[in-house]
């Protein structure tokens, strides 16, 4: 896709910050807004530098990550198409505390924090959706932050892989395939385990006849045995 092709009053009247806005209001939205067309790799914004706007991704995928003095990796979130981040971080007036980079080729639209005053000023409703797409993400970290003191390894695995379905409704015996979106060792580190455990217990799991691994590809035999073995584990 051509960056200058790209319609940004369309795509934000497409996100639920920004459903309510007029024509009008989404033009002067996108006048502060910065489409970013990113390569595998590249870094969108790292630990310490200032944050100046917040960012939507339109296509491709993004992981947030932070490193540790001796520079091992822990992965925060995968962020996937339709979604938003640094949104309160952004009012802070603070630096980024965490890096993000591209893992696929991405398309990204940087939102200005000037412009977001602009349009809370006008309209004081507007700063209460931004409040509740915060709300939404840190109720999210905090069900992951749950998850992982609460959960086994096994059980954080099983719902990273039944994350997607309701086990009530899949009684048909389909078998359902949830594709890594990234490497093993990306989702492990999302998961707070090591690659070795994670692929440890994706061996178990076949060896169980609950799953089949093809490459990246993970086929999902009996989800709803899946989520009782997680009930156990």
């Amino acid at each position: 896709m051509d960056t200058s092709d790209f319609n940004i009053p369309r795509f934000l009247a497409t996100q639920a910050l920004f459903t309510d806005l007029s024509i009008e209001e989404l033009e002067r939205v996108a006048q502060g807004c910065q489409v970013r067309r990113l390569a595998r790799g590249d870094t969108v914004f790292r630990y310490g530098e200032p944050c100046r706007e917040f960012h939507v991704l339109v296509m491709g995928q993004v992981k947030l990550f932070a490193l540790s003095p001796a520079g091992q990796e822990k992965v925060i979130e995968l962020v996937q198409p339709g979604h938003s981040f640094a949104e309160a971080l952004m009012f802070t007036d603070k630096p980024y505390i965490l890096n993000a980079q591209a893992l696929t080729s991405s398309l990204l639209l940087s939102v200005g924090k000037q412009v977001i005053l602009n349009e809370i000023q006008r309209d004081p409703r507007f700063s209460l959706r931004m409040l509740a797409g915060i709300s939404r993400r840190l109720h999210g970290l905090v069900h992951d932050i749950e998850t992982g003191a609460l959960h086994t390894g096994m059980q954080r695995v099983i719902g990273y892989l039944l994350r997607e379905h309701q086990v009530e409704d899949c009684s048909t015996g389909e078998v359902y395939i949830v594709s890594l979106p990234v490497s093993k060792a990306t989702v492990a580190s999302r998961l707070s385990l090591t690659p070795e455990y994670f692929s440890k217990v994706l061996h178990e799991l076949e060896a169980a006849q609950l799953i089949r691994i093809d490459k990246r590809d993970i086929h999902i035999v009996d989800v709803p045995r899946l989520a009782n073995y997680g009930v156990q584990a």
